[in-house]
C-alpha cells in the first residue's frame, strides 16, 4: 500500500479561521498514520506546526476514552485543535493521534481494560502505547519532524498510556506529561479496583526512567486527590522519574482542566517542565490565531456574550443556536457540522423555543 496517499497536505477545514491560509501562522495537516494493528486505514491524526519551513520538535498528543463506549467512534482530532496550537506557539510540531477504535481510526478498541470486576490496566496501557510507539515510529520520518526531541502528552486515559509509553520507549522520546493520568473511572470518584491501578502505575515504574511531569488537579471527578497520591508513590518506589503538581481546583470538574478553558493554568506547568529539561523552543511565543471576525447576536445577554466568544474559538466543527428571548446552545468539536447543528439546538432548547442555529464554525448562517 501507498501510505502516502493518506498524506493530505495542507488539509484545512472549510472556515477554520478568517484569514486565508498563506497568513495562517499555523500548518495544520490532517493525517494517517499506519499502523498493521489499526487495519488499512491506519490512526487518524491531526498535525498542527508553525506555518515556516524547517524541522520543529515533536510534541505527540493523545486524547482521553469517554466513559460512554458509543462516544469514541465520534471523536476527533480536531478536538484537540487549541491545545496543539499552543504547542506549536512554543515551536513544536504537535500531533493528535487518535487510538484503535477512536474516532475513524481503525481496530476495536484494544486499549479496553476489561470488564469492571476484573480489569487489565497493564494490557490496557500497554495496548495504548503501542499506538503512540507506532505514531512516533512514522512522524520522526517527516523531513519537518527534528526526531532528537520527541515528547508525549496525554490526558486521562492518554496520559496513562503515555506513562506505560515511558515504561518501553523509543529512542527519540525524551520527556513526557500526563495530565490527570489513569483509567477506570465509571463514574464520579468510583474507579474499578483501584488497587489494580495502583500496581499498574507501580509495574510502569519499574521500567520507566524518562522525566515526566503529571498534573492532576484537586477536584478532578475521575482520579481524585488521594488516588492520585498513590498513583505517584507507587509509580515513584518502582523507580519512576516524576514531578508531581496538585493544581488547584478547576471549574466543576478538575479532570477537564487539560482544555482550551485551561490554557492560562496548564501551560505554566508545561513551560517550567520544558525549561527544566532544556526543551524550551522559543523565547517568545507566536500569536494566538486570529479571532474570526463574528458579530455576537444582539440579544445575548453577559453570560450568552462570554459563552460566545469561547464557542468562537473552539475547536471545529461547531455551531451555535439562539433564541428570539436571547437564550443559547452551542456544540464543538464534533465530527460532522450536522452533529454540531444538532447539539447546539437540543442546548438552547432546554431553556426556549424558537431556537435556531445562527452560526456553523466560523460563518454565520444567512437569514439569522
Amino acid at each position: 500500500m501507498n501510505w502516502a496517499k493518506f498524506l493530505l497536505a495542507g488539509a484545512f477545514l472549510a472556515g477554520l479561521v478568517s484569514e486565508t491560509a498563506a497568513a495562517d501562522p499555523y500548518l495544520k495537516e490532517e493525517l494517517r498514520i499506519p499502523f498493521a494493528l489499526a487495519g488499512p486505514g491506519g490512526l487518524e491524526a491531526l498535525l498542527v506546526r508553525p506555518n515556516e519551513p524547517g524541522r520543529y520538535p515533536l510534541a505527540l498528543i493523545d486524547h482521553g476514552s469517554p466513559r460512554s463506549v458509543e462516544q469514541h467512534p465520534k471523536m476527533t482530532p480536531w478536538a484537540m485543535l487549541p491545545q496543539a496550537i499552543e504547542f506549536a506557539r512554543r515551536g513544536w510540531a504537535a500531533v493528535v493521534v487518535m487510538r484503535r477504535g477512536y474516532g475513524d481510526s481503525g481496530g476495536d478498541g484494544t486499549d479496553s481494560y476489561g470488564p469492571c470486576v476484573n480489569p487489565d490496566y497493564v494490557a490496557a496501557g500497554s495496548a495504548g502505547a503501542a499506538d503512540l510507539k507506532a505514531s512516533i515510529d512514522f512522524l520522526v520520518n517527516r523531513p519537518d519532524i527534528d526526531r532528537s526531541r520527541v515528547i508525549s502528552v496525554g490526558v486521562s486515559a492518554g496520559g496513562f498510556a503515555t506513562v506505560a509509553l515511558t515504561a518501553d520507549p523509543p529512542p527519540e522520546l525524551v520527556a513526557a506529561i500526563s495530565f490527570a493520568g489513569g483509567r477506570g473511572s465509571i463514574h464520579n470518584d468510583e474507579v474499578c479496583h483501584g488497587e489494580r491501578l495502583v500496581e499498574a502505575f507501580r509495574l510502569f515504574g519499574k521500567r520507566s526512567r524518562i522525566p515526566m511531569l503529571w498534573v492532576y488537579a484537586e477536584n478532578d471527578r475521575f482520579f481524585g486527590p488521594a488516588l492520585a497520591q498513590q498513583l505517584k508513590n507507587a509509580f515513584i518506589e518502582g523507580g519512576g522519574n516524576v514531578e508531581f503538581i496538585a493544581a488547584p481546583a478547576f471549574g466543576r470538574d478538575g479532570h477537564r482542566l487539560f482544555s482550551m478553558a485551561g490554557i492560562p493554568a496548564w501551560s505554566g506547568f508545561v513551560d517550567a517542565f520544558l525549561q527544566q529539561h532544556d526543551l524550551g523552543i522559543r523565547t517568545t511565543l507566536l500569536p494566538p490565531p486570529a479571532r474570526p471576525a463574528l458579530a455576537v447576536p444582539n440579544n445575548l445577554s453577559r453570560p450568552g456574550r462570554e459563552a460566545f466568544e469561547t464557542y468562537i474559538m473552539s475547536a471545529p466543527h461547531k455551531a451555535f443556536a439562539v433564541s428570539p428571548d436571547g437564550h443559547f446552545g452551542w456544540q464543538s468539536a464534533q465530527r460532522t457540522a450536522e452533529a454540531a447543528k444538532s447539539g447546539a439546538m437540543q442546548n438552547c432548547r432546554k431553556n426556549a423555543e424558537g431556537c435556531g442555529v445562527a452560526f456553523i464554525d466560523d460563518a454565520a448562517v444567512p437569514g439569522r
